[in-house]
């Protein structure tokens, strides 16, 4: 575990205050993945402030719900009163929704965020600093038969071993009796038993660097032990692996309640530990730390012979386990499993959209290496499933339930565009991540787009071959495809058909109209197990009313309408929508290079300028609006539309 410290990076904070010096650490200890992983752990700090009345209140800056260490700053250190919190910590008993409650009653700032469930405990630690980690190493060796024995020998007498107990005030409870008669200046860190590490100490570097060298300890036991070896394998998914992910994805989103992503993880150690002869029931022992299963349930799928049937496999072991666990007060989650093992191929995640689903891969990443160094050290023993449940049914979860989250429109869905690198392809691009979906952004030219939500793939959509390649890569990364935006073109030079060059006519017809052919042709099995399918043909103003010297172009899209068109009749019987919209005098696009331009206003015997505007509203268009009505067309309010064209050109009078 790398010492990230450095005293010139700290030196250079504006202002080197307790707090401004808890962000700094608590950064570094979230840059570490085996650490920290979305969200986990927790960090405080203790200090002074003046009140409104100018008197001096001890106040415990403690990390707030929904910050993350990795990213964290000032204001996800909320103040709370120390006094008031070590008060809490002397009850006897306390709910955890009246602790939650309580925690915002020791804000001094009533808008600031709840603080974590473990303030209690930072406030009864008797040290400034707290550092609190959920360092795999440690858990590892937890989680295993003789994990208490060995992290005592390894730690001894300077670090306390205590037993798995929920977060929350009885986690408190538990560290302030056990703790009643120890030397804290004797005393280097806490272990809780497969949930943790705690380290404090009066000075922020050496908390830090004790986290780093007690992780480091265990790190480094696991590899004198054998446990440094992972199982690795190569694997190449088939045509039938896709199409098992895409009915896999349709059947999971259905017992989920709406659309989701699938990813298909191929990486050497995920394929590796599937081919592992015992991989599934490993997977099923339970997670890291109990409290993955908020994020990723108690346990994995099983993921080979048919998607239907393994997926109500784990429907059956997972209402089993909610009946066997649950009371009366208990509302039953969704069925639908977040990872699970795809049998010699890797791993499968699931989640309602890019954030939970890069969250659950982590998780399951991070659990196959533990389980795997678990092995090596005596077998993987992960809490029992009653702890398990009490963590994923946590009082605190279930209050989430009953807010009611809505889900923006788009969230779930894999929406396809072509053309993406700018323009109209670009805009749609940007529009629909804005709804909430994931992009495959497909062009032959480079594409920079800076947001996780989007898969850029070049791709020569001319060749039928580039096109199952990236639908390939599209399927292991999402699932499936719900929308296609088929946005490619280009627009010849200016030319009378009397001088009309084979290259230009056949170059036209091949991205113009015959590409769009290929793109739909390979979409359509895919289509078919979407959600809510659609689809969009861009077109032209040129198919309603043509121009002269345009015969390439307008030809070419007058053909790619007939085929939607054609393919709105044929694709109905299937729930998939296809429609068309005619774009004009969209300036912002590769098309309207300014020579073009420049051709079509002199055909006209017009400025530029003029040329612009020269329609019936007297409107300059661009490309975010015509992505704003594609957006629209593929959404719910047009679900009952199909074989549409509308126009986006502020009026044509020749259209018109």
């Amino acid at each position: 575990m790398k010492n990230r410290w450095n005293r010139k990076e700290l030196s250079e904070l504006a202002d080197v205050d307790p707090v401004a010096v808890r962000v700094y650490s608590s950064q570094l200890l979230g840059a570490e993945s085996d650490l920290v992983l979305h969200g986990g752990g927790n960090t405080s700090v203790k200090g002074v402030v003046d009140d409104v009345f100018g008197e001096k209140t001890d106040v415990l800056y403690v990390k707030g719900s929904g910050w993350d260490l990795r990213t964290i700053e000032a204001p996800g250190f909320p103040p709370t009163r120390l006094s008031y919190l070590q008060q809490l910590g002397q009850l006897s008993q306390l709910s955890d929704s009246e602790m939650m409650r309580q925690l915002r009653l020791a804000l001094l700032d009533p808008s600031g965020p709840t603080p974590s469930v473990e303030a209690i405990l930072h406030a009864l630690i008797p040290h400034t600093y707290v550092d609190h980690s959920h360092a795999d190493a440690v858990v590892t060796i937890s989680n295993t038969p003789k994990g208490k024995e060995i992290l005592t020998d390894l730690y001894g007498s300077e670090v306390l071993i205590l037993p798995y107990i929920m977060p929350g005030f009885v986690l408190a409870k538990q560290v302030a009796e056990a703790t009643a008669a120890v030397d804290w200046s004797q005393l280097k860190g806490i272990v809780l038993l497969h949930h943790g590490i705690f380290t404090f100490h009066d000075d922020a570097q050496t908390s830090y660097e004790t986290m780093i060298e007690l992780v480091s300890k265990a790190e480094d036991y696991l590899a004198r032990h054998g446990a440094a070896q992972l199982a690795q394998a190569d694997v190449t998914l088939s045509a039938a692996d896709f199409d098992y992910l895409s009915r896999l994805r349709k059947f999971a989103g259905e017992s989920f309640g709406g659309p989701i992503l699938v990813r298909c993880d191929t990486s050497r150690e995920a394929a590796g530990f599937a081919r592992l002869e015992n991989a599934v029931e490993l997977a099923q022992r339970g997670p890291l730390t109990p409290d993955h299963t908020i994020h990723a349930k108690a346990f994995a799928a099983a993921f080979d012979v048919d998607p239907q049937q393994d997926l109500e496999a784990f429907r059956q072991l997972y209402q089993d386990y909610f009946q066997q666990h649950s009371s009366a007060e208990h509302q039953m989650l969704d069925t639908m499993p977040r990872y699970g093992v795809f049998k010699d191929r890797g791993m499968i995640y699931m989640a309602a959209n890019q954030k939970r689903l890069g969250i659950v891969a982590d998780i399951s990443t991070h659990t196959l290496t533990a389980i795997q160094h678990g092995e090596a050290l005596g077998g993987w023993t992960a809490l029992p499933q009653q702890d398990l449940f009490a963590v994923e049914y946590w009082e605190l979860e279930q209050a989430k339930l009953k807010s009611g989250n809505q889900r923006a429109e788009f969230e779930g869905k894999v929406a396809l565009v072509s053309g993406a690198a700018s323009g109209i392809g670009k805009a749609c691009v940007e529009s629909l991540i804005t709804a909430g979906a994931v992009v495959v952004a497909l062009d032959i030219k480079e594409m920079v787009f800076g947001h996780s939500s989007v898969l850029p793939i070049n791709c020569d959509v001319t060749q039928a071959d580039q096109i199952q390649a990236a639908l390939a890569q599209a399927l292991q990364e999402f699932g499936g495809i719900d929308l296609v935006v088929s946005n490619a073109g280009c627009f010849p030079s200016s030319s009378p058909i009397e001088s009309l060059e084979d290259e230009s006519w056949e170059q036209s017809v091949a991205l113009n109209m015959s590409s769009h052919m290929k793109l739909l042709r390979a979409s359509i099995p895919f289509l078919k197990n979407g959600f809510d399918p659609s689809v969009v043909i861009i077109g032209s103003k040129n198919v309603p009313a043509p121009g002269p010297g345009a015969a390439a172009y307008s030809v070419a899209k007058a053909g790619l309408n007939q085929l939607a068109r054609v393919a709105a009749l044929e694709l109905g019987s299937f729930g998939i929508r296809v429609n068309s919209v005619h774009p004009n005098a969209i300036y912002d696009t590769a098309i309207w290079t300014d020579e073009v331009l420049t051709q079509r206003a002199a055909h006209y015997g017009m400025s530029v300028e003029d040329y612009r505007a020269a329609n019936v509203l007297g409107a300059e268009l661009n490309s975010a609006d015509v992505a704003a009505v594609v957006t629209s067309l593929l959404s719910q309010a047009f679900s009952k539309t199909t074989g549409a064209q509308v126009a986006i050109d502020g009026g044509n009078e020749r259209v018109i």
